[in-house]
């Protein structure tokens, strides 16, 4: 039997990077998965046995319909997030609205519209969160103040919910190496990026990035049954870039 056998499964912003792992390694222990993401894959780059909905976090309709397509919901995953980089003085308005509305009203719109079916018979959910929520991390006010208001919105949903079975829970990834990583650097630092990569490793005390498939394993054990006792918490997968580094 797989860790999360039969459950039915929901994971924003599973088409890439840390999402698509989360989704292969659920679908691999006997999750039924359903993806929401804006832009889903096509063809053979779709996983097979995973339903893939292209609909937008922030738009609250189209999250209630891909809610509506399942009579039963017994995991959420909230991954589904965008980047900033800027400091207060030199973030926009409609920059700092647009990683919100992502970020956190669209965290929102999932479980609003999740919490329904999650009342019914228990589950989890899963919020990705980041080590830019307890740690000051240069240039990154707009998305440290988004995760930071994941962290609070975990808490609530686990001391809220926990009479109906649901739990809540966290994980704060520190640098994980994805297509997003690469693309930064490309753009960025052109004919270094070798040289920053190595750089943003070293801020890891354990001397490089994470791996997607690392974050998607403590994904799939806080949804699994062998994580019944933990609600209400946050789970760093940082290679100690948070306590070795204070």
């Amino acid at each position: 039997m797989g860790k999360v056998d039969h459950k039915i499964v929901f994971i924003t912003g599973g088409s890439s990077g840390i999402g698509a792992a989360i989704v292969k390694k659920f679908v691999a222990e006997g999750g039924k998965v359903t993806v929401l993401d804006l832009n889903v894959p096509a063809g053979e780059d779709r996983l097979n046995d995973v339903e893939y909905i292209a609909c937008d976090i922030t738009n609250s309709a189209e999250v209630s319909a891909a809610f509506a397509s399942k009579s039963k919901i017994d995991v959420l995953v909230n991954n589904a997030g965008i980047g900033h980089i800027g400091m207060a003085h030199t973030t926009k308005e409609e920059d700092f609205d647009r990683v919100m509305r992502v970020n956190v009203k669209g965290y929102y719109n999932t479980i609003h519209h999740a919490l329904p079916k999650l009342m019914e018979g228990g589950g989890s959910i899963i919020n990705i969160a980041s080590v830019a929520a307890t740690v000051g991390i240069s240039e990154r006010f707009a998305y440290s103040t988004s995760k930071a208001a994941i962290m609070g919105m975990t808490l609530s949903i686990a001391k809220d919910y926990l009479s109906y079975g649901i739990r809540c829970n966290s994980i704060s990834p520190a640098r994980v190496h994805t297509p997003f990583v690469d693309a930064y650097l490309a753009a960025n630092y052109p004919g270094r990026e070798e040289e920053m990569f190595n750089n943003l490793a070293k801020t890891q005390p354990i001397g490089r990035m994470g791996t997607p498939d690392e974050v998607a394993a403590m994904a799939l054990f806080l949804a699994s049954d062998e994580a019944t006792f933990l609600t209400g918490c946050d789970y760093l997968v940082d290679g100690g870039f948070v306590k070795l580094n204070s």
